[in-house]
């Protein structure tokens, strides 16, 4: 794909003024306080699988109005800790999937902890298994719009209340350092990442992966491609309901998210990507309030760097734990 976006020297440079309301952090204190009230301890189950290096967990906190979120963590076998620890967001549409999928955490030392998306897992891989129990009237195809003319119902405000409970779950196990404790994703999971990160104290990395849900309003007038299209596809028969949406998006900016963040980052951009264009991705990250650094790859899509990434985000944790 060529490119269609601002040179790289722009991006650099790109401090773009992104909505924000008034009462965002009251928002997000309230939401997450009631969250608080379901309280209870993470449940955890032994799984048992063909892997022996490492022991596996069907695990399950109290997300969002303490609706039950299942998770896989995973630990190195026969660990007694304290161990740093890992926690993962996934993309869009997809589950955790089965157990041992992802093992590169684990196998460097570290617990992992990857969280099941409420309501996705039915659109690629192996499937999810945490429910959605809330309506939100008329929507699209797809999560994007689920209760989108209203930030008290909107999809991602159980989705993010869910990421930051994953975080105060892992940091209540007795094998996890609580002081040491990291976030992680791609596209969907970077986005979910950087509101963590932008939610919870104390975070020792976060590293949002090519990160989708940010700088919404550029994002759904620049791309043509999914889950943003979702929005333009809703507008264009809730004709007159503009200004509502993009009101409730700019709860849920990454791009809001990250000036409230304070971890060191190890952000990552594809200069090509048609789905989390560029921009977006910088608005983010010229935005963030902490350290910070962004691996390019400037002749990748979405795809972003794949394995080059990861492994640039096992040196960088490293370095800080």
């Amino acid at each position: 794909m060529p490119r269609f976006d601002l040179t790289p020297t722009e991006l650099e440079q790109y401090l773009p003024e992104v909505r924000e309301p008034a009462d965002f952090d009251a928002f997000w204190a309230e939401t997450l306080d009631t969250a608080r009230r379901h309280d209870g301890a993470p449940e955890l189950v032994p799984v048992d699988t063909p892997l022996r290096l490492v022991d596996t967990f069907d695990l399950t906190f109290p997300g969002f109005a303490g609706d039950p979120i299942r998770a896989w963590l995973t630990v190195p076998a026969g660990a007694t800790g304290p161990l740093p620890a890992v926690v993962e967001y996934n993309g869009y549409g997809g589950g955790r999937g089965l157990p041992g999928e992802r093992l590169g955490w684990a196998t460097a030392g570290y617990v992992h902890l990857l969280m099941d998306t409420r309501g996705q897992g039915s659109m690629w891989g192996a499937a999810g298994a945490t429910a959605d129990p809330h309506g939100t009237g008329p929507s699209a195809s797809g999560f994007m719009t689920r209760g989108i003319e209203d930030p008290e119902d909107y999809y991602y405000r159980r989705v993010y209340t869910d990421a930051v409970r994953a975080v105060d779950a892992v940091r209540a196990l007795p094998l996890v350092d609580a002081e040491r404790v990291a976030v992680c994703g791609g596209s969907q999971g970077g986005g979910i990442a950087l509101a963590a990160a932008g939610l919870s104290e104390g975070l020792v990395a976060v590293m949002p992966d090519v990160p989708f849900l940010c700088h919404f309003e550029r994002a759904v007038g620049l791309t043509d491609r999914d889950p943003y299209q979702e929005v333009v596809r809703y507008l264009a028969v809730h004709r007159g309901a503009e200004d509502r949406v993009f009101e409730t998006l700019s709860y849920f900016d990454g791009a809001n998210m990250a000036r409230r963040a304070d971890g060191p980052a190890l952000f990552s951009v594809g200069l090509l990507d048609p789905i989390c264009p560029p921009s977006t991705v910088y608005a983010a990250f010229n935005r963030y309030a902490g350290p910070k650094q962004i691996e390019v790859y400037a002749h990748n899509e979405h795809e972003g760097g794949q394995a080059y990434q990861w492994h640039a985000q096992a040196r960088f944790l490293e370095s800080l734990v």
